[in-house]
């Protein structure tokens, strides 16, 4: 097996994937009020907002324990609704090389894309931390829907 890797899940959201490309966009630190159980603090290291170029770190929890990451915001794109961040720092970085999130919002869908490199082969496929995306998109989906 290589060390190179790409896992992808999608889910329909009750809720147009606009409102949550817009509240990762303008409004990402609510994401640790709405998913308070997952995400425990959001902060931006670098750069004034949420753009292209901006380092941001997060706290959460993930297979029990709490987790840090700092992520650079590579790009955003409102036409397509998505965004990438690429891991600078943090837990994640332990086993992968490299490690890219892209989280895509069209229509009724939430796509989140890994896109990685293991340390080695006996690094796990990042399935639980999917399942942890897949759980906080529950949770905003939720939230937005009462909206």
């Amino acid at each position: 097996m290589g060390l190179n890797g790409k896992l992808v899940a999608s889910m329909e959201v009750k809720c147009g994937g606009h409102l949550f490309h817009d509240l990762y966009q303008t409004s990402s630190h609510h994401v640790s009020n709405i998913s308070s159980d997952k995400v425990h603090h959001f902060n931006i290291h670098e750069g004034e907002d949420l753009k292209a170029g901006s380092v941001i770190g997060w706290k959460y929890n993930h297979d029990g324990k709490v987790k840090v990451t700092k992520q650079l915001i590579e790009d955003i794109d409102d036409e397509k609704k998505s965004i990438i961040w690429k891991v600078l720092e943090g837990d994640t970085l332990e086993l992968y090389n490299s490690f890219t999130i892209t989280a895509s919002f069209e229509n009724n869908w939430a796509t989140w894309t890994f896109v990685y490199e293991k340390k080695n082969e006996d690094t796990p496929e990042p399935i639980t931390l999917l399942s942890l995306m897949i759980g906080i998109t529950k949770d905003l989906e939720n939230h937005l829907h009462k909206i």
